[in-house]
């Protein structure tokens, strides 16, 4: 395909400060060619801020780090309108949102009021202060993340902001040797002040609309689709997959193939990313929590229940 040589070198040069991920960095650009955002739940230092401030260099667009606190305003993501004494008109401040790629580190450490201030944004790619929309720039992409253990002080990010991720990943602490190498590269100078780009934001939103046009045979729409509804019907989970969470599964499928060089979908796509995009979906039951199930567990026992489609090319 035209523009798979443009992948790989993301690939390559995301790599050169986040070593040893090649399967999170390439979940990553996944995520950011199917048009989605990306939560990320890691423990603190092992490269989640790095990972989004690599992907908007690596592609030459805008980048945004928001520090989320308990006093952070929503008027300070979305912007505010100032009167100007001069002309005597409101002017409208644009906030931190107005940029390409939206880092929203700890964002469960500040109120649902502003956690919500990013829903809009999220979901239809613009904002609106004052009762008038702006559109926000593509690329447009959120990378938000959270720490899994230390939930003092923060706010469990509700169902309805969940659902707006397209993807769950987790980064991992590095191998002995990766750790090795990351010492080597940064004990001189950090490599991310020095990394160039390799494409720009006009040719990831060529890429995007590509991805669209992938093909997914009907079988593979069918296939998801029972697997969506098994979640709804399953008796250890309380919240199954929302039709949201159907319509990202393809996209993501159809990200991935179109990853792999490919202009259609196989279902080594879908089992490929069916986990990252659905697991953060789904709300266990009580009784299921009791009996130490996981959403893991819970939703690979579902998929063991459907047949694979076999496609004839």
């Amino acid at each position: 395909m035209e523009h798979q040589h443009v992948i790989e070198e993301l690939v390559k040069n995301i790599e050169k400060v986040i070593i040893g991920k090649t399967e999170v960095i390439k979940f990553a650009i996944i995520a950011l060619l199917a048009e989605g955002h990306l939560l990320l739940e890691d423990v603190p230092g092992v490269g989640k801020t790095t990972l989004a401030n690599a992907i908007a260099k690596s592609i030459d667009c805008g980048f945004t780090r928001i520090q989320f606190t308990p006093d952070t305003l929503p008027s300070d993501i979305t912007g505010v309108s100032i009167y100007n004494m001069q002309s005597g008109l409101f002017e409208f401040k644009p906030g931190a949102v107005m940029n390409h790629i939206i880092l929203a580190d700890e964002v469960n450490r500040t109120s649902p009021k502003t956690q919500a201030s990013l829903l809009e944004a999220m979901e239809e790619r613009q904002i609106t202060v004052d009762g008038k929309s702006y559109e926000l720039p593509t690329p447009f992409m959120v990378i938000a993340t959270q720490n899994p253990i230390d939930y003092l002080g923060t706010y469990n990010l509700p169902e309805a902001q969940l659902d707006r991720f397209l993807m769950k990943l987790s980064i991992g602490y590095p191998s002995v040797s990766d750790e090795k190498r990351m010492v080597s590269n940064y004990v001189t100078q950090s490599p991310l002040k020095t990394l160039s780009s390799v494409t720009d934001g006009k040719t990831i939103s060529i890429m995007q609309q590509e991805v669209k046009q992938v093909k997914i045979h009907k079988d593979l729409v069918s296939y998801i689709i029972d697997i969506m509804d098994e979640t709804r019907k399953d008796g250890n989970i309380a919240l199954g997959a929302s039709p949201r969470a159907t319509l990202a599964l393809i996209r993501a499928a159809q990200s991935t193939a179109y990853t792999d060089g490919r202009d259609y979908c196989i279902p080594d796509d879908i089992l490929k990313v069916i986990r990252p995009v659905i697991m953060h979906r789904l709300i266990l039951s009580p009784e299921a929590r009791i009996n130490k199930l996981t959403s893991e567990k819970v939703l690979s026992k579902i998929i063991s229940k459907f047949r694979v489609p076999i496609l004839e090319r």
